[in-house]
C-alpha cells in the first residue's frame, strides 16, 4: 500500500521542515485573522456605532459612513477612520450604515447614496454640511473632522463636495434612472 510516510519514517530533517512549515502556516493564519486584535477595524467601528438618528440629534457633529462588508475600499479606509473616531470620541460621533442592511434603505435613499464608501458630514444641529465619496487618508479625515468640530467649511479634496441647492425634481429630471450603491454596471 502506498501513501504518505508515517511520522516514524520521516528523517529528522523532514520532521523539522514539517514543524517549521506548520508553524509558518499557523503564524500566517493568525496574522490574516487580525492577530491579537481579531476584530477588524471596520467591525469595531460598526459595533461601536450609534444609531444615526441618535447621533444626529445629540448636539455633536456626526460623520456617517455608508459602507458594505464586502467593500475593499471601505476596509482599506477603516483603520484611518477608527483612529479618527478614537481621537475625536468626545467631540464627534462616527456612525456606520451598512448599505446591504434593508433596515437602512430609507436612510440610503434620503442621502442619495450611489457609491461606497460615502461619508456624510453633519454639524452639531444635524444639518448636512457635505459628503465625501471614496477612500480618505487619516490626514484627510483629521482635516475634515476638525472642520466639523470647529464649525468651519469642509476642506476641498477631490471627491468632497458641499450640498447642492438643486431641488430633488431637477435631479430626477436629469437622471431618471438613479444608480444605487449596490449597482456596479
Amino acid at each position: 500500500m502506498t501513501g504518505s510516510p508515517s511520522p516514524s519514517t520521516l528523517s529528522p530533517n523532514q520532521r523539522l521542515l514539517l514543524l517549521f512549515t506548520a508553524l509558518g502556516l499557523a503564524i500566517v493564519l493568525f496574522l490574516l485573522r487580525g492577530g491579537l486584535n481579531a476584530e477588524a477595524p471596520l467591525d469595531q467601528l460598526a459595533r461601536r456605532s450609534l444609531d444615526p438618528e441618535t447621533a444626529l440629534n445629540n448636539g455633536r457633529p456626526t460623520v456617517i459612513e455608508f459602507y458594505a462588508d464586502w467593500c475593499q475600499a471601505c476596509r482599506e479606509m477603516a483603520p484611518a477612520l477608527l483612529a479618527t473616531e478614537r481621537e475625536t470620541a468626545t467631540q464627534l460621533d462616527v456612525v456606520l450604515v451598512n448599505v446591504d442592511n434593508p433596515r437602512w434603505q430609507e436612510l440610503i435613499e434620503r442621502y442619495k447614496v450611489n457609491g461606497i464608501p460615502q461619508l456624510n458630514f453633519f454639524d452639531g444641529g444635524g444639518d448636512m454640511q457635505g459628503l465625501s465619496l471614496g477612500v480618505r487618508s487619516h490626514e484627510q479625515l483629521q482635516q475634515l473632522t476638525d472642520a466639523l468640530i470647529q464649525n468651519q467649511p469642509l476642506p476641498q479634496f477631490a471627491g468632497v463636495g458641499t450640498i447642492s441647492s438643486l431641488p430633488d425634481s431637477t435631479l430626477k429630471a436629469n437622471n431618471p434612472d438613479p444608480v444605487g450603491p449596490r449597482n456596479h454596471s
